[in-house]
């Protein structure tokens, strides 16, 4: 090997390792994503004695998260666009820390309610725009992968949020200490973030060419930056990345747009927040005493994290569609399973066993396939001119459509009972592959603006 070719080894090794971490550093806000929807469930305990918390009440604190996130990510992307992307997750971490002090200190439930709302700012914002920006720094050979570490570090930050809540139980105003031990992550990302360079794609979006160029010389071989930056300024053309939602309304968009807020609607329609949240009265239903479901809880965390890292190393071999499609169909045999099993099974040790693997293997395929592709489709399918803007609305519908499918779940589940209401997440799941193979375009491999010429012109 001569000294070129041993120089151009060395710069791609150097390349790497700056993407992997500034992955890590935007992949914090997932982090604290997870940990501040997962850390309610232990918290609300403790918080209902201390406040006398009726079923009404109860359901406020723990809903205004997702009314506050919804907002959030309605809001940022719009934002992100005509600021960049950078400000605007800084902006998430001096949220997350505000209202992780607010929920830690707060006197009464109007104030706790304040605060989940000012969380699910930061959480609705995260969720938008830490995907877009590490689509946009990523190269493309590694994008899926890269863009899935955003959802590792969400199951990651709901398992932590569960040992945290296991670990602070029983110490005095032990919530309190749940909700403010996030205080120290969300400075971390807001710091981490500072470190950072700005997305070369907004900034090309923005007329910073020169930046632009910096920004990918110090994550690209150098011989590939020139090509790069042509073809970024090529998609762009005249366009202005200070649009607003009217502009989601032309033709060309049409097709990507059917495709990413499809994803989002059919994806949550599974079912698959409202088994995460109702996880202990699904596993009660199926035969479980209370600690074992408490358990099987806890378990169904770890299948989580392990069948993410599954996921993400499959989508950049076989393609998003492909393991969209294929885990889709694994989620509607566990879930006709599970219906069948709550139909006849009974209250058996059979029935608890059959309804345990149906459980566990829905989870492992939601895991290893949808919430894996369900931020990294969208993140790349929208053109850069619009892009901020089109996930405002895409992931604005999936908070909503969250919001909607947990508040339904029970009224489901008392109407149908067990194998009616699985019945119909088994149905909505096949749907979802027909429409991950019918509609959805493939992704892999492709350069955004190779994905925005082919698919959004």
């Amino acid at each position: 090997m001569n000294s070129s070719d041993e120089s151009s080894k060395q710069a791609n090794k150097v390349t790497s390792k700056r993407v992997i971490w500034a992955t890590l550093v935007i992949a914090l806000g997932g982090l604290l994503f997870g940990y501040d929807s997962g850390v309610i469930s232990g918290a609300l305990p403790s918080m209902t004695k201390d406040f006398n918390l009726d079923a009404i009440h109860s359901g406020m604190v723990v809903s205004s998260l997702v009314v506050g996130a919804a907002i959030g990510a309605l809001s940022a992307g719009r934002i992100s666009d005509r600021f960049g992307r950078r400000p605007v997750l800084i902006a998430a971490s001096a949220i997350f820390v505000l209202g992780a002090i607010i929920a830690a200190f707060a006197p009464n439930v109007p104030v706790m309610i304040v605060a989940r709302v000012i969380l699910g700012l930061g959480v609705g914002t995260a969720s938008n725009i830490v995907p877009v920006f590490i689509s946009e720094l990523a190269p493309a050979h590694i994008r899926g992968r890269l863009v899935s570490l955003n959802q590792l570090m969400i199951v990651t930050g709901i398992m932590i949020a569960y040992i945290a809540n296991y670990a602070l139980h029983g110490v005095s105003h032990d919530w309190r200490w749940m909700f403010g031990i996030s205080i120290a992550p969300a400075l971390l990302f807001g710091i981490g973030i500072i470190t950072l360079s700005e997305s070369p794609r907004w900034l090309v979006l923005d007329g910073q060419v020169d930046k632009a160029r910096q920004v990918l010389q110090s994550v690209r071989e150098s011989q590939n930056v020139e090509d790069e930056l042509t073809e970024i300024k090529a998609s762009i053309g005249g366009e202005q990345g200070n649009v607003g939602f009217s502009a989601l309304g032309e033709r060309r968009l049409r097709r990507v747009l059917i495709a990413g807020i499809g994803l989002q609607i059919l994806g949550q329609l599974t079912g698959v927040n409202a088994v995460v949240f109702y996880a202990p009265t699904i596993f009660k239903g199926a035969g479980l005493g209370d600690s074992s479901a408490i358990l099987a809880t806890v378990g169904m965390g770890a299948i989580n994290i392990v069948a993410t890292f599954i996921g993400m190393a499959l989508v950049d071999k076989i393609g998003r569609t492909r393991l969209l499609a294929s885990g889709s169909f694994l989620m509607t045999i566990f879930l006709a399973g599970l219906a069948i099993d709550l139909a006849i099974g009974g209250q058996g040790t059979t029935s608890a066993i059959i309804g345990l693997i149906c459980v566990f293997g829905y989870i492992a395929a939601v895991a290893s396939t949808l919430n894996v592709v369900v931020f990294i489709i969208a993140s790349e399918l929208y053109p850069l001119s619009v892009r901020g803007t089109a996930m405002s609305l895409t992931i604005g519908v999936n908070w909503t459509m969250s919001f909607i499918v947990s508040l339904t779940f029970l009224s489901l589940f008392e109407t149908f009972g067990g194998p009616g209401t699985f019945g119909v997440y088994a149905l909505t799941s096949a749907a979802l592959g027909i429409f991950a193979l019918k509609v959805i375009p493939e992704t892999k491999g492709k350069t955004l603006e190779e994905i925005e010429r082919d698919y959004a012109s």
